[in-house]
Formats: C-alpha cells, structure tokens, sequence
C-alpha cells in the first residue's frame, strides 16, 4: 500500500510536535511524573502534620514540671545538639508513639525561639502567652 504524498509530512509533524511538547512540558511546564508527585505530596503532607503538632510539644513543655531547668539545658547545648536535647526530654515525641520525631524537635525548636528569647518569655510562651 502506498500512502499518499501529503499524509507523511503530516505524520512526521505530529510526532516531532508531541516529542517537542514533551520536552517543553516537563522542563519548563511543570509537569511531572506520578512517582515525582507521590515524592512531593508525602513531603508536604509530613510538614503539614509536623506543623500542626508544634502546639503539642509546646502543650508537653508547658506541663513539665521540670521546664525551667530542661529549658536552660536546651539553652546551654551546642546549636547542633539542641535538637537532640529537646528529644530526650520527651517533649517531641509525639502522644502515642515511642520515639521522638527529629522534625517536630526541629519545629519546637523554631517556635520557642531559646536563642532569641529570655528564659521568662519562652516560658510564657510555654504556658500559652
């Protein structure tokens, strides 16, 4: 069978024009594979519920009766061990699980601010103020 002399150039066109499409849509279109898009929404959901259980390890501080103490330990570790302090006092773990959780640590730490703030503000922060 022979195909007709105008129906070619017509077939080149449209896989030339979706192999270019491609290429512009995924560099500069934003599109994305499934696997990129499963990746991208575990992330924010995880922030997400990261963020939404600051106010808990912020609740757990403010009921330790040890906080004063706790908190000027927190103050006195290394930038690099603050973390690690905050999860061994408990205060990031989060209620119903063993272990603590590094970026709810690192989210506590952000929001009780130890660098910036007097130990009498981060405790009224603590206690809801």
């Amino acid at each position: 069978m022979t195909t007709l002399v105008w129906l070619r150039p017509g077939i080149y066109g449209a896989l030339i024009g979706a192999v270019l499409a491609s290429i512009v849509g995924f560099t500069w279109g934003g599109w994305v594979t499934d696997g990129t898009a499963v990746a991208r929404a575990r992330v924010l959901s995880h922030n997400n519920v990261v963020a939404s259980m600051v106010p808990v390890c912020l609740y757990l501080a403010e009921g330790d009766p040890d906080r004063s103490t706790k908190l000027a330990t927190i103050r006195a570790a290394p930038s690099v061990r603050k973390r690690d302090a905050l999860m061994a006092f408990g205060w990031a773990t989060v209620p119903g699980t063993d272990t603590p959780d590094q970026d709810l640590a690192n989210g506590c730490l952000a929001a009780l601010d130890i660098d910036r703030r007097s130990p009498d503000a981060i405790n009224a922060l603590a206690d809801g103020g």
